[in-house]
């Protein structure tokens, strides 16, 4: 296919993923409204029913706030608008820890503290959804308080010795012994997961709040990135390392592989250093070229590669499937090989096959090996609108813009 075919695909392709992004939003403002006890159900299974007694996760609702405010940025539709403050309202009534500052893990679902632990990729993704608010709204009571959830990690979560952040801590802020994220993580002091959603969350503040210390720690973990986590010789992500970034685990996760591919440099990109935009636009390739690996025949991505044990997990998950559409169009506008647009083209055909529910609305969690829809609910601790609407909002203004900047060469 010639250079001109290939851009004729992308009119299509961001009405399509323009429509998506509304649908997604329509289906959590008709769904996933709690109105009985405030916010949103903790839980809503694949048939749309909520399980109204579920705990309610400080990340499915930050990622709520951050969608519905990214959404407002973007439309200026007034019901976006009120949806990012019923969660901004919810989040500052009940997620805030007013005695000992940052966030709760989960509370009950009528809003009572349950897990109260403080896992720093919880606080960035509330400091992610309070920064994007603030950016839609200019409220300033949003960001203060996200300026507080920020001194909490640097104060608590930056290991000032060997650099990069911790994983968790008690609530008063004390070590703990058990650092998971989640039960399928190793027990390790630091994660790339983890530091990867506190440079995003931390370029995202920084553009509501241009302190030269946001900068200066963006560059850090970028650093941080570059010296310990992306191995050099394969290119993908080192998942779990300990504190002196000893790495502790050989899986590999393709779905973070392409997510910091794109996210990375996008970070690089906000603080203006060409050193930083130059080394991570190489680093861009290099780990899409490690997630391509995992690219199946029908355009899906693999979950994940035990290296350990040379074992391939060869589910896909719905969330990979969204950071691949973003993260391969960021390698075919970054590089100019036309092989990531097809990459990126070709899993949104996955998606709207095998993952979009066209009938009831949303993803489903995935397909296992055979094809079956892996039925893990729709709205969730983990299930949320974030990776799939953040594609689609990436995508419509990345080829909106590709559109002005051709006519205006054409003149």
């Amino acid at each position: 296919m010639h250079a001109a075919d290939t851009i004729s695909l992308l009119p299509g392709y961001s009405q399509e993923v323009f429509a998506e992004m509304e649908s997604i939003l329509a289906y959590w403002m008709s769904h996933t409204v709690d109105d009985k006890n405030g916010g949103f159900y903790g839980f809503v299974n694949d048939e749309n029913i909520p399980a109204t007694n579920a705990e309610k996760g400080v990340v499915l609702n930050s990622r709520i706030l951050w969608t519905f405010s990214a959404a407002y940025r973007l439309t200026g539709r007034k019901d976006y608008s009120e949806m990012a403050t019923r969660a901004y309202k919810y989040i500052s009534d009940h997620f805030i820890d007013q005695e000992h500052g940052g966030v709760y893990w989960s509370v009950t679902s009528s809003g009572k503290i349950s897990d109260p632990k403080k896992q720093v990729y919880g606080q960035a993704f509330c400091l992610y959804g309070l920064s994007e608010y603030f950016n839609a709204t200019r409220d300033q009571s949003a960001l203060d308080l996200a300026k507080g959830v920020f001194e909490k990690i640097e104060r608590h979560g930056f290991d000032g010795d060997n650099g990069g952040y911790h994983e968790a801590f008690t609530r008063e802020w004390k070590s703990k012994d058990d650092l998971r994220l989640s039960d399928k993580d190793d027990n390790e002091k630091k994660s790339a997961n983890t530091n990867l959603h506190v440079i995003e969350a931390y370029a995202n503040l920084f553009a509501a709040w241009p302190d030269i210390r946001v900068a200066d720690k963006i560059k850090h973990i970028l650093d941080v990135f570059e010296d310990h986590i992306i191995d050099r010789r394969s290119g993908h992500l080192h998942l779990f390392m300990d504190e002196h970034w000893t790495v502790r685990s050989r899986l590999i996760s393709f779905g973070h592989d392409i997510e910091a591919s794109w996210l990375l440099l996008d970070c690089a990109n906000r603080t203006g250093d060409s050193g930083y935009i130059r080394r991570f636009t190489e680093n861009c390739i290099r780990l899409a070229d490690a997630a391509a690996r995992a690219v199946d025949i029908d355009g899906g991505l693999f979950y994940e590669y035990d290296g350990a044990n040379d074992e391939w997990s060869k589910e896909k998950h719905w969330w990979p499937q969204a950071e691949a559409m973003l993260g391969f169009f960021n390698a075919w506008q970054v590089s100019g090989d036309e092989k990531y647009l097809y990459y990126s083209v070709n899993s949104w055909e996955f998606i709207k096959t095998h993952i979009r529910d066209a009938h009831d609305g949303e993803w489903y969690w995935g397909i296992d090996p055979h094809k079956r829809k892996m039925l893990k609910g729709k709205a969730g601790f983990w299930k949320c609108p974030y990776h799939n609407v953040r594609a689609c909002i990436e995508l419509s203004g990345r080829i909106v813009n590709l559109k002005r900047k051709n006519q205006t060469s054409n003149k």
